[in-house]
């Protein structure tokens, strides 16, 4: 990609299938081995993605997004534009998926930028970095929900002790990554497709309330959802129902159908003409799903190819802490295979024997692990190509920025775990 300008697509799969072989997976089963890592990929963000642009096109065209977008003007002032995204993006995605609320928020940072004339990175960098903190470091989240009932820790602990080291380490990522020499020289513009152009005057734009309302409607069914699965137990109608409706796909469907009701009048006279907003959007998302898909090819291969069973054989005898060991061997999975779900739950089985006799509170073990999966993120990541194709970067670009600031926030964030287990350490004294 970086050398021959390969599409990023067309790259993946090729290297894929090299990799395939490379590795012994038998030539007949290497296109079922690419299928089912497409499938698993593309069945988990095709939804979210998609859905998620339509919502943020309708908003941006109806302008419900300039409508938020001046709000947080009002309320920070352009000074402070950047904490207004940070404080946004960790309300938001305390609860929520990387890519379902950054599908969400990115129409407001695509606003901000036009209505400041600041530069893309200078708005929504902070918006990503706030995001992939939450998302990694604490649960709800798959990653560190799934370590903790690997490790029996406390959920509630874990999100509670979780918040002093990403709070911070986000907060400091978000606001000082846009203003380093080597991001600042770029100078992305927003991408075609994906967010209304027209500039709407304050008679034009809809109400406050009404944008509010639409835009945190998925945020109240999700976060809703993730609530009462902590809460309640049991396996009555109504806990299906509420996780039902709170599924991220569902959540954006039913805010699609809102956003049509609320918006559709302004945005023509018919439903064709909301059906072409929702079009355009999804012909802008085309490229972003097939290059996401791909990369799932890529991570399906290395993991049929048993590289995290290597790397967990090759580790399991080293003499080290075991909040080290279990953020390393997260690091290093995330390089190999991409996703952090598959480094945080490979990296707890290596650290879990270590446990017992550590004296570890089994909730900064979570931590280490889930702090360790956000580095490294590169080409085998699908929300890096998110990140990519929303910014308008080049491979080299996306890597220099995203890489970069995931992988400050992972050691800032080991740190961040040691701090407060000798904090913990020395009140039990």
């Amino acid at each position: 990609m970086t050398r021959l300008r390969l599409n990023g697509f067309a790259a993946l799969l090729l290297v894929a299938v090299g990799v395939a072989l490379v590795q012994g997976i038998p030539v007949a089963t290497v296109p079922d081995v690419l299928s089912e890592g497409i499938g698993d990929q593309i069945g988990d963000t095709m939804l979210t993605i998609g859905l998620g642009a339509m919502v943020g096109r309708v908003m941006g065209d109806a302008g419900a997004a300039q409508r938020i977008a001046g709000k947080l003007l009002d309320a920070f002032g352009p000074r402070w534009v950047q904490v207004a995204m940070v404080v946004t993006s960790m309300l938001i995605g305390v609860t929520m998926f990387y890519e379902v609320a950054f599908v969400i928020i990115v129409p407001i940072a695509f606003t901000l930028v036009r209505v400041t004339g600041a530069k893309l990175l200078w708005v929504g960098l902070p918006m990503s970095i706030a995001l992939s903190t939450m998302h990694s470091f604490l649960p709800p989240h798959p990653g560190p929900t799934a370590v903790a009932a690997t490790f029996h820790a406390s959920v509630g602990l874990t999100l509670f002790y979780g918040l002093f080291v990403a709070v911070p380490a986000g907060a400091l990522i978000a606001l000082t990554w846009p203003r380093l020499p080597f991001v600042a020289r770029l100078t992305p513009a927003i991408p075609k497709g994906l967010v209304s152009d027209r500039e709407f005057t304050d008679e034009e734009l809809p109400g406050l309330g009404w944008s509010l309302f639409v835009a945190l409607f998925p945020v109240v069914l999700i976060v809703a959802a993730a609530v009462t699965d902590m809460a309640a137990s049991g396996d009555s109608p109504f806990l299906h129902v509420v996780a039902f409706v709170g599924s991220a796909p569902i959540a954006l469907l039913l805010t699609l159908c809102l956003a049509v009701w609320v918006f559709g009048p302004r945005i023509g006279r018919s439903l064709s003409d909301v059906g072409a907003s929702c079009g355009s959007a999804a012909q802008a998302m085309a490229m972003i799903l097939l290059v996401i898909g791909a990369g799932g090819a890529f991570k399906n291969v290395l993991v049929e190819g048993g590289i995290s069973d290597y790397i967990k054989d090759v580790t399991d005898g080293w003499s080290i802490s075991p909040i080290v060991l279990a953020w390393l061997v997260a690091v290093i999975l995330r390089i190999a295979l991409g996703s952090a779900t598959v480094a945080v739950v490979t990296a707890s089985g290596v650290a879990l024997p270590l446990l017992a006799g550590s004296g570890v509170h089994p909730e900064i073990m979570v931590l280490a692990v889930a702090c360790g999966s956000i580095a490294f993120s590169h080409v085998n990541d699908p929300g890096f190509w998110l990140f990519k194709e929303y910014f308008n970067l080049s491979v080299i670009e996306a890597i220099k920025v995203r890489t970069s600031y995931t992988t400050t926030l992972a050691v800032l964030g080991l740190g961040g775990v040691l701090a407060v287990e000798w904090v913990l350490d020395v009140l039990s004294l």
